[in-house]
């Protein structure tokens, strides 16, 4: 069989499976999920044989040890998956939600409820716990789902969905539900990208170079997520104070991630004083500052000169760039020309300079005197996200699972015609 047809094969089985769940009630998918999470417990020992394999092979072809601590495995991160599903099975059911609803004035009782989308893609990088994420939050929104992990971690992915396979087949569920996309090479990506009419929707989660080959190359509708060149601007009216604490937190409390900041920019009204408790704070972190050249004369020879690319980088490392800006609306101009519509956050006490900023800043989410690194479904409340949508149709921000379905009108009458 070959890479195509195997993968139009899974996908069909999904959309059988699609069916099943779309009707399936919260009892039963709360019970599939305890039951996964069961299961995955009870394969830890396979599961982390397997990626004991995987994490010898990366070794072996080079990888940095930061992406292998990604990939590796342990008896925690595995109790951790379990206990994330359990914590989605807790989670309130999207599906059939009224979002919305009247009678009309003719009489006409209308609907618009939340429903499924069917059959969800998920291409993603490196983290073999996002197999188990995915899947949890896929079946608790009624969703058939189709895995497309890395290579690097194709025996821990293949562990952990066979596992997750067996949980839900004892909830009467089934078990292509879940499902790993056949083949090793790219052209199985792409027969996935393009099955359109058997995937209803693709969400890529990794870096910016894939994410762009599959908004550019599928012909099935894509939710965009996760790049982050993150600003965090200083304003003339902050409180310095707190804002090196911020700062500080959105650099380095995890700077592997979206939401880490990547841009400082200092109003001039406080950069002579900001700049330079910026970098002591900074340096002491590890943090390597790329700035301009008013940044670097304030910030002293620590400051490496930043270039044109530096503005545009998610550098997911301990690295910055940083600049001087004269005003409010140069921060607002600097961010609407180099961010990537993630997060934005804005220092300060002024309540005119707070609401200034949160009207013209375009992004999916726009922070006042807080932390970049709050945005995320967990720290929202959310409870669990599948990624963080960083487009404007549909889904916009963390997404949860409200964000995994789409609506439908249910209109119901009483022998209504239309005249």
């Amino acid at each position: 069989m070959n890479d195509e047809t195997a993968v139009l094969d899974a996908a069909r089985r999904a959309r059988v499976a699609a069916t099943d769940l779309a009707v399936a009630s919260r009892a039963t998918k709360d019970a599939a999920l305890q039951a996964m999470a069961d299961a995955l417990l009870a394969a830890a020992p396979a599961v982390l044989e397997a990626n004991a394999g995987d994490c010898e092979r990366a070794a072996a072809n080079g990888t940095p040890e930061a992406m292998i601590d990604r990939l590796r495995l342990d008896d925690g991160r595995i109790a951790a998956m379990a206990q994330g599903l359990r914590d989605v099975a807790g989670l309130p059911d999207p599906v059939g939600e009224v979002v919305r609803g009247s009678t009309l004035p003719n009489g006409l009782e209308l609907r618009q409820v939340r429903v499924p989308f069917g059959v969800v893609g998920i291409i993603y990088e490196a983290r073999p716990n996002v197999t188990a994420d995915a899947t949890g939050l896929a079946l608790k929104s009624g969703n058939a789902v189709l895995l497309r992990g890395s290579s690097s971690a194709k025996a821990s992915n293949t562990a952990i969905v066979g596992a997750l396979r067996d949980g839900i087949v004892t909830t009467g569920l089934p078990a292509d539900a879940v499902q790993l996309v056949p083949g090793d090479t790219h052209e199985a990506v792409k027969h996935l990208m393009r099955a359109r009419g058997l995937v209803d929707v693709l969400i890529p989660r990794g870096g910016a170079a894939l994410i762009k080959s599959v908004v550019e190359e599928s012909t099935v509708p894509v939710i965009e997520t996760g790049v982050g060149n993150c600003h965090v601007y200083v304003d003339a009216d902050a409180d310095l104070d707190a804002a090196e604490k911020i700062l500080i937190n959105a650099k380095v409390q995890r700077p592997s991630v979206c939401n880490a900041a990547e841009t400082l920019l200092v109003h001039a009204d406080v950069a002579a004083e900001f700049v330079p408790r910026a970098m002591a704070a900074l340096g002491a972190a590890g943090v390597t500052v790329h700035g301009d050249a008013e940044f670097a004369r304030l910030g002293g020879s620590a400051v490496v000169a930043a270039n044109d690319d530096d503005w545009d980088t998610e550098y997911l490392s301990l690295d910055i760039a940083a600049a001087v800006v004269p005003s409010l609306e140069d921060a607002i101009t600097h961010i609407r020309a180099h961010g990537s519509g993630h997060t934005e956050a804005i220092l300060t006490r002024s309540q005119a300079a707070a609401r200034r900023f949160v009207a013209a800043v375009d992004a999916a989410a726009v922070v006042v005197n807080a932390s970049t690194r709050f945005t995320d479904g967990g720290e929202f409340g959310f409870g669990a996200e599948i990624g963080i949508s960083t487009q404007k149709l549909h889904a916009r921000g963390p997404m949860g699972l409200p964000e995994l379905t789409s609506t439908k009108y249910v209109v119901t009458g009483d022998g209504h015609v239309r005249p």
